[in-house]
């Protein structure tokens, strides 16, 4: 009897664990989120220098949480929803902070002395999508709630196209004001293009998101 009890846990859902996990790197997101605010707001190089730090320890701590997803992907015969929406969701989060990541290293390898309000505003577009994934993933366990799920992932795509509107304005800007310092332009670019991305990122899990909950609600 105990080995046939056994053999069924092999065959009893880890939903538990699924969703645990992806709630962990949520809340990490929002943390990284708010982190960069932090350091996009400070005048102090040592402060920057600090939250940059600890971005990138963040960002370590999300790949150990995407590791994990994987790695309960590969051990579980069932799982709480498909496979591939599983794998394309912890991926796509991870892409999250991989670009927050990104961006605030971008600040500190090209030693932005004054950082303007393009750049905030950015910021602060990704801290606010962190937060609505943070509103929707929780809502994945029981799916009771759907119109928490549908509002986070429509609030999503507004804010990327408002990143998309700063960072169009940005770039002309940009191009402007720093036509004959090909460096300068070349490496506010990059910063830009970063942080943009992450927005892009962010829409890109509500998309999971919303394809997990038309295949199961």
């Amino acid at each position: 009897m105990g080995g046939f009890n056994s053999f069924v846990k092999l065959f009893v859902p880890k939903d538990r664990v699924f969703y645990s996990l992806f709630e962990d790197v949520a809340a990490n997101l929002v943390e990284m989120g708010k982190v960069l605010i932090e350091l996009t707001s400070s005048t102090d190089p040592a402060v920057r220098k600090d939250k940059t730090h600890l971005i990138e320890r963040l960002e370590h701590k999300n790949d150990d949480f995407t590791h994990r997803i994987f790695v309960e992907l590969g051990q579980n015969f069932i799982t709480p929803f498909d496979r591939e929406d599983i794998h394309h969701l912890a991926a796509t989060l991870d892409d999250v902070a991989d670009y927050i990541h990104g961006s605030a290293k971008r600040l500190d390898l090209y030693r932005v002395v004054e950082i303007n309000d393009s750049v905030r505003k950015l910021a602060d577009l990704i801290y606010q999508g962190t937060l609505e994934l943070h509103k929707a993933i929780p809502e994945l366990r029981t799916m009771s709630n759907m119109r928490n799920i549908t509002d986070a992932c429509v609030r999503i795509n507004s804010l990327e196209n408002h990143a998309d509107d700063i960072y169009d304005m940005a770039i002309a800007d940009l191009f402007e004001k720093e036509a004959n310092n090909a460096g300068e332009l070349l490496k506010m670019r990059e910063i830009y293009q970063a942080l943009e991305i992450a927005t892009d990122k962010c829409e890109d899990c509500a998309n999971v998101i919303e394809s997990i909950i038309i295949k199961y609600a």
